[in-house]
């Protein structure tokens, strides 16, 4: 089911731009890191404290129909706004790899299932090694699975 409830876009205009090409293309442009050519998938959830419908772009980390949302904030010293989102709600999350959401639940993982993702990710998207060595944090990984 769609998430309901009024879109607020991201304050940095690439990103919002970002999202509504990829949602209006059906995920058949804009559906990489700018021009990086690593694809990325866009999910869907509501804020924790505004109750506002949020599209964060993510890195596409698929394996066997399974996703990881990784919450890098580029290395940043906290987590990006939407990893409280995703604890408060893991329920309510839509993810976008192509032309439909389909709704997903989230938890978030961690040993060596962790690891075993963590590994995928990195394959997928390089700089995720750097940013964990640039934080004091470990990195939250999420997996999202079909309901």
């Amino acid at each position: 089911m769609p998430i309901e409830g009024e879109y607020e876009p991201s304050p940095w205009q690439w990103v919002q731009d970002q999202v509504a090409e990829y949602e209006s293309s059906g995920g058949a442009r804009a559906n990489t890191l700018r021009d990086t050519g690593l694809p990325i998938v866009i999910f869907t959830t509501l804020g924790q404290r505004s109750g506002k419908v949020r599209k964060p772009p993510v890195m596409r980390v698929e394996h066997e129909g399974e996703y990881a949302l990784v919450a890098s904030k580029g290395g940043a010293p906290e987590n990006p706004l939407w990893y409280n989102n995703l604890i408060a709600n893991p329920d309510d999350v839509t993810l976008q790899d192509g032309p439909e959401p389909f709704d997903v639940v989230v938890r978030q993982i961690s040993g060596d299932e962790r690891a075993r993702w963590w590994e995928r990710a990195v394959k997928a998207y390089p700089p995720y090694a750097e940013y964990q060595v640039k934080t004091s944090r470990e990195i939250p990984v999420f997996v999202a699975s079909r309901k």
